[in-house]
């Protein structure tokens, strides 16, 4: 059966980063072919264009218009493709942040998913304390983050840290300061 596992957490956490350096492990382990479908990789360019039209600002990905008119719709897409890769015998990884997704436990819902009941799904919450996300969204300089940036006090707003307790679904990953350990850890608490 083929695996479903999410990469999710706030800008600037490392989820992409985290997500390419997995799946050669991943394959490895488990003698099979994964898709990497991130978020930003298939939309990036669509809503740059949508939000150009819209807004003027093609890098604009936090804005209210954003989150009113393609924040849905390119989940939807995401994990439509998802899906799809699923259905054909694949395993996926996807990413990107998914936060109210996973603050409202719909990740693991297979239903809500449209996932068949026999498929393993896992979560990996990718996270770092404010002030070193903050840095490393600063450091990366992607325009994309630059209504973050400029409305950080608004932005932190939405952000939230779940806790094991509350999310006993979630592979909770601090990526501070992760030691080797620490990542194989996370690959055995994802094919587990």
């Amino acid at each position: 059966m083929s695996k479903l596992i999410f990469f999710c957490g706030h800008a600037g956490a490392g989820k992409t980063t985290l997500a390419r350096r997995a799946i050669g492990p991943l394959m490895a382990r488990t003698g099979q072919a994964f898709c990497l479908l991130d978020k930003d990789t298939l939309y990036g360019g669509y809503s740059a264009a949508v939000m150009g039209a819209l807004t003027g600002d093609p890098n604009d990905r936090d804005s209210p218009v954003y989150l009113q008119h393609l924040r849905n719709p390119e989940y939807a897409g995401l994990l439509a493709t998802a899906r799809e890769n699923l259905t054909l015998g694949v395993n996926v990884i996807v990413v990107g942040p998914l936060s109210r997704e996973v603050r409202a436990h719909q990740l693991t819902r297979h239903a809500w998913l449209g996932v068949a009941g026999d498929v393993p799904v896992r979560i990996a919450w990718i996270y770092l304390q404010e002030a070193e996300a903050r840095r490393r969204v600063v450091a990366r300089a992607n325009p994309n983050d630059a209504w973050k940036l400029a409305h950080w006090d608004d932005y932190r707003k939405r952000l939230f840290m779940p806790t094991a307790a509350e999310y006993p679904e979630l592979c909770l990953f601090d990526n501070t300061a992760a030691s080797p350990a620490d990542f194989e850890r996370l690959l055995d608490a994802l094919l587990a």
